[in-house]
């Protein structure tokens, strides 16, 4: 009996709760329980050892990690999936421990993520991070691209070397002014510059065939209401692609950088494009800085459907 009551101690927590769920469902180290719980490692390792000591959860070894699971339910599991309906992250951390599968399979990325540290890191005649750019856009179709956010649009006049039409989308008039004169200069009569903001971009409807983010999301005031302004602004079948940090911890940003929002987990960014109605959501991890403070990008993509 003593041993019964423990136990319903341990499972009052709902933090306690959420690890189970998430140890019935798949393996996990105290590493990937970080990712999704987004919680530090330490207060992870205290659920985890409170649950062991009760002999609801059981690990292993696998090379320098441990993998834990939940260790016969048994009668408790019935007990464990009602209180998941009382749980209103359980949805989230799904979500979550989804992503983190897909990245444990996925060891391509990590092969990529090496590859990209080198890249550029040794002369080699004729390789530059401009001549692949170059390259890429050469292979892109001419198409009309709103990009949200442009700033002075260094990249939007990128994109209209090859793109149909650019719209170029920033709050700041002073911003537009400069990037419309840049342009001008430069003779790119198919780039346009407009004053506006992201949840409300001044771009007809269905007219684009990709909304473009390029770190610009992160100072939108209401994110979700961007994506979804941006669902709007796109064609059948156009495509959003967004380019953000990673979330970080550098309250600095906020005043340097005017942040409004510390980045984004992958989590977020596929929600905020799943709620807003995009299809075939992907994401990656495309860089990691080395310096302190140690940003990373996150490129999430969706599509609306046709």
């Amino acid at each position: 009996m003593a041993s019964i009551l423990k136990s319903l101690r341990v499972l009052s927590d709902p933090n306690r709760l959420r690890l189970l769920l998430l140890l019935e469902r798949e393996e996990l180290s105290v590493a990937e329980l970080q990712e999704i719980l987004s919680t530090g490692q330490s207060r992870i390792s205290t659920q985890l050892a409170l649950l062991k000591q009760a002999g609801l959860v059981e690990d292993r070894r696998q090379g320098k990690n441990s993998l834990y699971r939940i260790k016969d339910g048994g009668e408790y599991i019935d007990l464990l999936h009602a209180a998941a309906r009382e749980i209103p992250e359980a949805a989230e951390d799904t979500k979550a421990l989804q992503l983190v599968l897909e990245k444990r399979r996925d060891r391509v990325r990590g092969y990529f993520d090496e590859l990209a540290g080198k890249f550029g890191r040794d002369y080699v005649p004729g390789r530059s991070w401009k001549g692949l750019a170059e390259t890429l856009l050469q292979l892109m179709p001419p198409m009309v691209i709103g990009d949200l956010g442009a700033g002075e649009g260094t990249f939007s006049q990128l994109l209209a070397q090859r793109a149909e039409k650019v719209i170029a989308v920033d709050n700041s008039a002073n911003m537009v002014e400069f990037g419309a004169r840049l342009a001008k200069e430069s003779g790119l009569t198919n780039l346009e510059y407009r004053v506006g903001d992201l949840e409300s971009p001044p771009i007809e409807e269905g007219t684009l065939d990709i909304a473009f983010f390029s770190q610009s999301l992160h100072h939108a005031l209401h994110p979700r209401q961007a994506v979804c302004a941006a669902w709007r602004l796109l064609k059948p079948g156009g495509r959003i692609v967004i380019l953000d940090l990673k979330r970080h911890h550098f309250e600095q940003a906020r005043e340097m950088y005017a942040d409004t929002w510390l980045g984004f987990s992958e989590v977020e960014l596929r929600a905020f494009l799943e709620e807003a109605g995009f299809t075939r959501v992907e994401s990656w991890i495309v860089d990691r800085e080395k310096q302190t403070p140690a940003f990373e990008t996150i490129l999430a993509i969706g599509a609306r459907g046709r």
